[in-house]
């Protein structure tokens, strides 16, 4: 089974493996400087709509977690 990385930390790590500066980075995306900043210094979370954003341009796959079914009850 593998371990997924949240999404923070995906998009974290893709803006720094991009080696793009965050300037670079709010003209190719429309992600304001601040946002990225913050949200990099872990002093700010980003809005989904802005994490859409960011995930999109570096073709993240973001999928359902996997989980356990529940176990089912008797009687249904």
């Amino acid at each position: 089974m593998s371990i997924k990385q949240p999404i923070t930390e995906a998009l974290k790590s893709a803006i720094t493996a991009s080696g793009m500066s965050i300037k670079a980075l709010e003209r190719e995306t429309g992600v304001s400087r601040q946002s990225m900043m913050h949200f990099m210094r872990g002093t700010r979370t980003l809005r989904l709509d802005i994490a859409d954003k960011l995930a999109a341009f570096f073709k993240l796959n973001v999928g359902p977690a996997t989980t356990k079914s529940a176990p089912k009850r008797k009687g249904n």
